[in-house]
């Protein structure tokens, strides 16, 4: 009697792992931006989850009209309560917990879809990417980026990830955490005339408060708090001097606890304290010591770093200056995205690096240097007398012919002009380069006849 062979089971098709979006948000009076905060991830979302917390405004019936799943959550002075509800209704593998001011370009929201796809199936925290972290990109009324944070607003939908603090809340760390320089999230909801318009600052003191009330000793929440009056301050017109002595106090707190908090809490500390002492000739030393320590907390951060190499170089330091200011050119011009941690103004204002650049060159004698960074910012704005002084001068003590040096500039300025060619002559009579302006000054002439 002859056995029966077994069965060969096929392999099975590996199933492709896809991505469900879940897209969340709490709200409340939010009918001018909820439209867009749907549109930007409807073609990549699985779902969207709106939780009104009270609105008494068109909020609603907007999302409703949208396709959004529209819930209620009776609002409780908790921002961690409303969002963890919210997250308990998702039923997607990936949350986007993003604001109602907050949104994606269609191309990041793309690369985002691609990026979670390659993440692939969870297996496990140990393995597994659970948290994406990317640049949130805060923006005034005038839609340009005043600075630049990382946040964790992209995760896994796992029991394990949760929304923890009253106010400014925070999800569990859980799993393995990735930053996306290339996809970046755009919050408008700190532009002033939005403060005005919400008085988001008022609410968010009175909420840091109550926190404080429960755990005084947080460091966290003084940090916080003290952001927060300073926005309350810088609105009011700097007239509340009680509420710059209390940002003072508490920030002078953050810089002396070693206590883990967000960078950008810590780094605003630093610059707020740096700010208050900066051109006081009687605080040089202070300022140079806070910077110092500012730039050792944070190496690569452009302001910090700006900062302490023009003290440095402002005392005569400029070897210190120049390694420094090296490492952050490096990262300005090798940078791929955006340079989180950072204020958006020196990251697109390269020239207060080179600016520094320039100085710690001319410090250190070195000629190649001086010219090369006195071209970049003269190509750049060729208006800068302080800059076009020194750099003929450098030209000419080093034995350059008044040709040369002509033929130089003109790479830079129209030779054609009148107007331009007398602008080289006064900066030249202005180092003393007496041959040189005549010169230049013949040939403006030849030009007005």
């Amino acid at each position: 009697m002859s056995k029966k062979k077994k069965k060969q089971k096929r392999p099975q098709a590996k199933t492709p792992y896809q991505v469900r979006l879940s897209q969340c948000m709490i709200v409340k009076n939010e009918e001018k931006h909820i439209r867009r905060a749907l549109e930007w991830a409807k073609p990549v979302a699985y779902e969207q989850i709106v939780i009104d917390t009270g609105s008494t405004d068109k909020t609603v019936e907007i999302a409703e009209a949208s396709g959004a799943k529209v819930l209620h959550f009776k609002w409780i002075d908790d921002f961690s309560a409303a969002k963890n509800f919210a997250l308990e209704q998702a039923s997607g593998n990936w949350i986007a917990f993003l604001d109602a001011d907050e949104y994606m370009s269609a191309e990041d929201a793309n690369k985002m879809m691609e990026k979670l796809n390659k993440l692939g199936q969870f297996t496990g925290p140990e393995k597994s990417v659970c948290i994406l972290r990317t640049p949130m990109l805060n923006v005034d009324d005038k839609g340009t980026a005043t600075d630049v944070y990382l946040h964790s607003r992209i995760y896994r939908n796992v029991k394990e990830i949760r929304y923890h603090g009253r106010i400014h809340e925070h999800i569990s760390e859980y799993g393995k955490m990735e930053v996306a320089d290339d996809i970046s999230i755009i919050h408008t909801g700190y532009a002033e005339s939005e403060h005005k318009e919400k008085n988001k600052t008022e609410r968010n003191i009175t909420l840091l408060r109550k926190e404080l009330e429960n755990d005084p000793d947080s460091i966290l929440i003084k940090a916080y708090l003290a952001d927060s009056l300073r926005s309350k301050y810088i609105l009011e017109n700097y007239s509340n001097k009680k509420d710059e002595e209390e940002v003072a106090t508490l920030f002078k707190e953050v810089i002396e606890n070693n206590e883990k908090i967000p960078d950008f809490l810590k780094k605003k500390a630093y610059m707020y304290h740096i700010g208050k002492i900066w051109g006081n000739p009687d605080e040089t030393e202070q300022c140079e010591k806070l910077c110092k320590a500012g730039h050792e907390q944070f190496p690569d951060d452009l302001d910090i770093g700006y900062y302490y190499s023009f003290m440095l170089n402002s005392s005569g330091k400029y070897e210190t200056a120049w390694e420094i200011l090296k490492k952050l050119e490096s990262k300005l011009t090798t940078g791929k995205g955006h340079i989180t941690g950072t204020s958006a103004w020196v990251q697109s204002e390269p020239k207060l690096i080179f600016g520094q650049l320039l100085m710690a060159a001319q410090g250190l004698k070195d000629t190649e240097n001086t010219i090369n960074y006195a071209t970049v910012l003269l190509s750049a704005d060729k208006s800068q007398q302080e800059i076009l002084t020194p750099y003929i001068h450098t030209l000419i003590s080093n034995g350059i012919s008044e040709s040369e040096v002509y033929n130089l500039l003109s790479q830079m300025y129209d030779t054609k002009s009148p107007s331009d060619l007398l602008f080289i002559a006064r900066a030249a009579k202005e180092c003393g380069a007496i041959e040189f302006t005549r010169f230049i000054v013949s040939e403006a002439e030849k030009l007005m006849g």
